[in-house]
């Protein structure tokens, strides 16, 4: 199937594919900047960005804003013009705080998931930056479509389809995820490209849609594109590259891992999870020690494990006692890449 470049407003990726944002951690300036050069769309994950930093402990706030504003600088300066963006999560303490720290960097565009982005075009007013929603059913299209509309004027610059394949935290509950077979997931893929034509033809404007969760190959890429989409988004196939900014380790449980050991597993603040299975997840053991303030509905006397603290010590290589979230088709990867030959051959 021939591919089209990817065109948001003025901005356009060569090849249409965007890199999902991984956290914590996983996609940061080495991985976003990499596919950025090669002629993808490259995304930042805000996601406890600034964990590296000794300040993180004392202050991950500050430590987080702080990192957000040098991944990005990072990340522009080796994506030779092409375009970045970051992802951050609607879930996320301090959405707005982060939010302003990516417009103020320059960042291109600004893909929000894990809840309803009600407020983002609100925070971006005023610049140049693109806004992405993230969805998962045609009743969540339907609903971010007309608040922006009816609050701000305004519609998405791209939206991103995110089905049940995906990696992390899913859009899904646990019993949809066993009625949501392929056929039945791409019957509600129809329902939400029928939303977004209302509001194609209601604006008089392109309104570009991505699909992702599942996608890891060509092959993959051509089906979501049979089906109207006009780009895709991969998480996990960029997971093993030699450019993802991940420990070797991290990227070795991709390489390990059969069919067999991907799961679906239940997060701390009650969203299900797709993730590697491993000696944490079967104690799940009580961890101890400050809040980092990652996620709003998080209750820090409840819950039976920090999940920040499992997703960095996976990412820093800790495979064992760390999370390690994984799309359905991570068992797939059986070598290290390089993100150039993944895009030419996606291209």
């Amino acid at each position: 199937m021939k591919r089209e470049p990817l065109r948001i407003g003025e901005l356009t990726a060569k090849i249409p594919v965007i890199q999902g944002g991984m956290g914590v951690g996983v996609s940061l300036s080495g991985l976003a900047g990499a596919v950025a050069a090669c002629g993808g769309v490259g995304v930042l994950s805000a996601a406890q960005i600034g964990y590296q930093n000794p300040l993180f402990e004392k202050n991950p706030l500050a430590a987080n804003i702080k990192a957000i504003k040098e991944e990005i600088g990072k990340a522009r300066a080796a994506a030779r013009g092409g375009v970045l963006g970051i992802n951050i999560m609607v879930a996320t303490k301090s959405y707005a705080r982060y939010v302003k720290a990516s417009v103020e960097e320059g960042i291109d565009l600004i893909i929000s998931g894990a809840g309803l982005p009600v407020s983002l075009p609100e925070l971006v007013k005023g610049s140049n930056v693109k806004i992405a929603p993230i969805v998962s059913t045609a009743k969540a299209a339907s609903v971010i479509c007309r608040l922006w509309d009816r609050n701000d004027k305004r519609v998405p610059d791209l939206v991103i389809i995110e089905g049940p394949e995906a990696g992390g935290h899913l859009g899904f509950t646990k019993s949809q995820l066993k009625e949501y077979t392929p056929e039945v997931y791409r019957e509600e893929i129809r329902k939400i490209l029928a939303v977004i034509r209302q509001y194609r033809e209601k604006y008089a404007r392109p309104i570009p849609v991505a699909i992702a969760g599942g996608i890891y190959d060509r092959k993959d890429m051509d089906q979501a594109l049979s089906l109207g989409a006009d780009a895709v988004q991969m998480g996990t196939r960029f997971v093993t590259t030699y450019e993802c900014d991940a420990s070797m380790a991290y990227k070795k449980a991709y390489l390990d891992c059969g069919i067999e050991d991907i799961l679906i597993t239940d997060s701390p603040v009650g969203m299900p999870g797709r993730a590697v299975a491993n000696k944490f997840l079967r104690e799940k053991k009580k961890t101890e020690g400050r809040c980092y303030q990652c996620l709003e509905r998080c209750d820090p006397s409840k819950i039976p494990y920090c999940i920040t603290k499992a997703l960095i010590s996976a990412v820093q290589g800790d495979v064992d006692e760390g999370l390690i979230f994984c799309g359905a088709n991570a068992w797939r990867a059986d070598k290290l890449e390089h993100v150039a030959d993944i895009l030419q051959e996606l291209s």
